[in-house]
């Protein structure tokens, strides 16, 4: 059983905009707000840099921001507390103020997600309510 940091996501949607809300219990709690990027915005050919060396690299530019690799980790995705996780790879970025982050996970063999954002608050959210 392996006994590492929890990380939880919500996902928010209002209208046609989805965000995710990230709490990391990781020796303090991080709260982070992102949404899902495409790869192909990110700048450079990050696909094939994915494919030759299996490792995103060191630093990223999103939107004229540069981001430097801060983590990567092996976790698996429990969807609703569910008993099965999926495996994934996911590598952290920060940009130099701290604040923003950039996110590519790896889910399988070759599929590539990515997510920017940034840190927040707990006090800046109330009243999410649960859709249905």
């Amino acid at each position: 059983d392996y006994d590492g940091d929890r990380v939880d996501e919500w996902e928010i949607s209002c209208a046609d905009e989805v965000l995710y809300l990230d709490r990391e219990d990781d020796d303090e709690l991080e709260w982070t707000l992102s949404k899902k990027i495409r790869l192909n915005d990110i700048d450079g050919d990050l696909r094939s840099h994915l494919k030759e060396h299996e490792d995103p690299p060191e630093t990223i530019s999103y939107n004229g921001i540069e981001y430097s690799a801060e983590s990567s980790d092996v976790g698996h995705f429990y969807e609703n507390c569910g008993d099965e996780g999926q495996e994934f790879i996911v590598w952290d970025y920060l940009d130099s103020s701290e604040k923003r982050t950039l996110s590519i996970e790896q889910w399988g063999d070759d599929e590539h997600e990515a997510s920017a954002g940034n840190i927040v608050e707990e006090f800046q959210f109330s009243d999410i309510l649960p859709s249905g």
